[in-house]
């Protein structure tokens, strides 16, 4: 087809301002910058297939936007009857789960429904990882198991550059020299403890460089003469000589959390100033199950999915369903719906706002009898983020003559077997403290129960 007819043929693919103006009822419920990407994703594939096949799609741009919406809100794993009579199929999850999940019977965990055919069981989260952070992803059971499978296939028998300061030792055990030694790569360390410089990066690449890898210190922090090169600089280096560069993030922090005071690197900052591949976890700052999730250059992720000790450490398919109902939500901006993020991003206002209500609730009378207040005080982030950092919170205060056994009594069950959960919380002097930033609303009613129940002898003034 003449180039003048292909470009009439362009001119036909509505605007993005066209667009949004005639999809007003997904205007109503997505965000706008989510629209614009998913209409420019659109419009992309209109040009390909213009120049596949010198026409228009058959379909209506308009219903096209809105079916692909549809595809995004739907589940990837879904419910599947499983009509072949093999009981423990593979490809279907092998055996069926019960009740107690959102997928319930077989599901098409490796199988592709549209082809009938075996499928993968990346799918079910690698499209909306790949809408997140612009780039290709896998998921492996936890962070860990990551960074040994990156260093064991992209660095096996080679040398992998480290800097001094960041040779750390996280929960368990778990050091980055030992783990390095069980990938079966060669441990290059450069600079000291507390500072490195990029003339140490420069130094130590040899022919036998297979990687250069960043640790980020998220359980611990240095302070004081301290230094190490900015990710952009060891990348522009590294790249210079052909050399890719790993980044362990650790945290797995895909939304800027400053505004709440919380200030941890970002995914997606991490891959935009040149890193190769990075690592993260599923279940900390991500807010999703336990997993850890490996992005990065589609030709490494390829290298490590294809690695044989990639099956040792896949994730099944209750973790996939749960990371794929929490990315949904990250795209979306939903974070309501992520509990993690909704507790950090509550304010001080709003958690006192509960703690006020619970104290003049109904029980208000008794709960004041017994001496519970209310106090500023801290809320921790915890799991091994954001070391020294934490958020201003209001907490709900018992002064205890005993508060060891009280604490105690609050962490058992009912004397008359009663089903009641088990309450913790922190003991400061005297003091039993309660911070609502991390209570469910559904749970606060449990909460005043269990208060109200305790043994009198235990608690007020001493």
């Amino acid at each position: 087809m003449p180039l003048s007819q292909l470009e009439n043929l362009f001119r036909r693919i509505p605007a993005v301002d066209q667009v949004l103006e005639q999809s007003r009822a997904l205007v109503k419920r997505y965000p706008r910058e989510v629209l614009v990407e998913e209409i420019r994703r659109l419009q992309e594939e209109w040009r390909e297939h213009i120049r596949e096949n010198d026409a228009l799609p058959e379909e209506e741009f308009q219903a096209g936007l809105e079916r692909r919406f549809a595809a995004l809100e739907r589940p990837s794993l879904r419910r599947v009857i499983n009509a072949t009579g093999v009981v423990l199929h593979t490809n279907l999850g092998r055996a069926p789960l019960s009740g107690g999940s959102g997928t319930l019977g077989y599901s098409n965990l490796e199988f592709d429904l549209a082809q009938g055919e075996r499928g993968q069981r990346d799918v079910h989260a690698a499209d909306l990882l790949e809408r997140l952070l612009g780039t290709a992803s896998i998921i492996l059971n936890n962070n860990a198991a990551a960074t040994y499978l990156i260093l064991r296939a992209l660095a096996g028998g080679r040398e992998v550059i480290v800097s001094r300061g960041e040779l750390i030792e996280i929960g368990d055990g778990f050091r980055i020299p030992e783990i390095m030694a069980q990938a079966g790569v060669v441990l290059r360390e450069v600079g000291s403890t507390n500072r490195t410089h990029l003339r140490d990066y420069e130094e130590a690449i040899n022919g036998n460089t297979a990687l250069i890898a960043r640790v980020h210190p998220s359980n611990f922090r240095m302070e004081g003469f301290t230094g190490r090169p900015a990710l952009s600089e060891i990348c522009e280096l590294a790249h210079a000589h052909g050399v890719p560069v790993y980044d362990d993030l650790g945290s797995g922090n895909l939304v800027d959390l400053r505004e709440a005071g919380i200030d941890e690197p970002l995914v997606s900052r991490s891959l935009s100033d040149g890193a190769d591949i990075v690592s993260f976890s599923g279940d900390k700052l991500l807010g999703g199950p336990q997993a850890g999730i490996v992005s990065g250059r589609p030709d490494l992720i390829i290298r490590v999915r294809r690695h044989p000790m990639y099956r040792t450490f896949r994730v099944g398919k209750l973790v996939l369903e749960a990371m794929e109902h929490t990315l949904r939500s990250l795209y979306f901006r939903r974070y309501e719906e992520v509990p993690m993020l909704r507790m950090i991003l509550a304010t001080p206002g709003e958690v006192e706002e509960r703690a006020r209500a619970f104290v003049a609730s109904s029980n208000g009378l008794a709960l004041k009898e017994i001496g519970l207040t209310v106090r500023r005080g801290q809320s921790m982030i915890g799991g091994g983020s954001t070391p020294g950092q934490s958020l201003e919170t209001a907490l709900l205060a018992l002064p205890c003559v005993h508060p060891e056994r009280a604490a105690a009594w609050l962490r058992e069950p009912w004397e008359d077997g009663e089903d009641r959960a088990p309450v913790v919380c922190r003991i400061e002097k005297q003091t039993l403290l309660f911070d609502l930033r991390t209570v469910f609303p559904v749970e606060e009613l449990e909460l005043m129960e269990a208060l109200l129940a305790l043994p009198r002898e235990w608690i007020g003034p001493c």
